[in-house]
């Protein structure tokens, strides 16, 4: 096995970076609820999330331009 000692390197540094990565409490998990926090509409067709009511009216306009536009962004 020519890259034995190199994947024994290879998974030890790997190892710390993922220690390092733990302990300055960064999370994948905690990210993605976060966006997912920041997208408060939805579409009701194709159930798109929208992060604002302009990019949701624009979505709707752009995306679903025969159906009739939803009560909320008839208003604006």
């Amino acid at each position: 096995m020519a890259r034995g000692h190199q994947k024994a390197q290879s998974q030890e540094k790997n190892k710390q970076k993922q220690a390092a990565m733990k302990k300055s409490g960064h999370n994948a998990n905690e990210q993605k609820k976060a966006a997912m926090k920041a997208l408060t509409f939805q579409c009701p067709i194709c159930r798109g999330m929208m992060p604002d009511p302009k990019t949701y009216k624009q979505h709707f306009e752009n995306k679903h331009p025969k159906d009739e536009m939803p009560e909320e962004l008839k208003e604006m």
